[in-house]
């Protein structure tokens, strides 16, 4: 007889911000946010101390890519504007994202919790879903050794969720955060996830939660007793169905070792607007190096993709996308410029533009494809 599911999510505690932090350790305790660019690398002065730059110096259009616990205390979360944060915070401590470093901590942690348990799924540079069903040891001990596993490995702490499910298991590794443990069992699930309110759900996102506001459905013990028609009118049939099994706790979904990316995409949002006329220079150096990097990208993830496509905001905040289909997939970054071009032709470029992005999708992995005699990428488009 098979043994009862035993799922855990592991989220990496403030990721980036920690990262930074092993780098700066006399920020501990010090609201931090993440998200400035280069020239706002910390100056070392003379006497061997450094000068850090406070977010109420920072002016432009950019994003807060993440904040230490101390910030989010002040109301800075990510994906929040930067000057919003900077108004709410203007003391705090800002510092430059650093990608690679963030990529190799986050290759160092999943490495150290395969050591222990190899059934794993790769949920993005911070975060990960484990099958322990078959790892032996009782279900504490497991998690504080999988931590004690990053810890040695980065420096780090993260929070581990473990349940039957993996919808239980990444709500509960919210729950105690940071550097906690939290097991839940199905039998826990009217005294621990019903009380929550319902966008801690993942799936559940800003506009659902607020038309289940309007039903008078704030948490998901409310939820799991609201009528089927009821959630039927609202969401549709699927949604609602949806709705009951996640609100009891029920989750089919396996733990899948071998996700593959569906897209793969670069965007940056211009620190003031850019008109294709009179900016045509910066947008097109800009544009180039989006799609080298994108190529770059695919290259490391070892796929090819066949739909190249762009987005672009203008500073009325509308936002207009276009794609195409390839003869072939690549990730040779000329060619993406190229599709990306073609694409580009095809939208008003009337207005000033806050945002340019380009994506590829359609992807399929380099090396299945080599055993299939595909073209090389510079055979793809030798005819264009």
């Amino acid at each position: 007889m098979r043994a009862a599911r035993r799922i855990a999510h592991l989220d990496m505690d403030a990721f980036y911000a920690s990262v930074e932090l092993l780098r700066y350790p006399e920020l501990r305790g010090q609201p931090v946010v993440i998200g400035g660019r280069t020239a706002h690398q910390p100056e070392t002065l003379p006497d061997g101390s450094r000068r850090y730059y406070r977010l109420k110096e920072y002016v432009g259009r950019g994003v807060v890519t993440t904040s230490t616990y101390e910030a989010r205390a002040l109301g800075v979360f990510s994906a929040m504007g930067m000057m919003k944060a900077a108004a709410l915070a203007p003391e705090a401590i800002l510092l430059p994202t650093d990608f690679d470093s963030y990529r190799r901590y986050s290759r160092l942690f999943k490495a150290a919790v395969a050591e222990i348990a190899p059934q794993i799924e790769d949920r993005g540079i911070d975060e990960i879903y484990i099958d322990l069903t078959d790892v032996e040891g009782e279900t504490r001990e497991l998690a504080q050794r999988l931590k004690d596993a990053v810890k040695q490995a980065t420096g780090l702490t993260c929070s581990i969720g473990i349940a039957p499910n993996k919808l239980l298991a990444k709500v509960c590794s919210d729950l105690e955060k940071p550097n906690g443990i939290t097991i839940v069992t199905m039998e826990d699930v009217p005294a621990r996830i019903w009380p929550l309110p319902v966008r801690k759900i993942n799936g559940i996102g800003p506009k659902a939660n607020d038309k289940l506001a309007t039903l008078g459905i704030f948490t998901v013990g409310e939820l799991a007793a609201a009528e089927p028609k009821l959630l039927q009118e609202y969401f549709g049939l699927n949604y609602a169905q949806w709705l009951a099994r996640v609100s009891h706790g029920h989750d089919e979904r396996m733990v899948s070792t071998s996700s593959e990316p569906k897209t793969v995409s670069r965007e940056t949002t211009f620190e003031r607007d850019l008109h294709a006329k009179q900016d045509k220079n910066v947008l097109s150096e800009i544009f180039t190096r989006l799609c080298m990097r994108l190529s770059e990208d695919l290259q490391r993830k070892r796929c090819v993709g066949r739909t190249v496509g762009i987005k672009l905001r203008y500073a009325d905040f509308h936002t207009v996308t276009r794609d195409v289909t390839l003869p072939a997939p690549t990730c040779d970054g000329a060619a993406i410029r190229r599709a990306a071009g073609e694409c580009l032709r095809r939208v008003p470029l009337d207005q000033r533009l806050r945002l340019l992005g380009v994506r590829v999708s359609t992807l399929s992995n380099i090396d299945e494809l080599a055993q299939h005699d595909v073209a090389t990428q510079g055979e793809l488009f030798s005819d264009l």
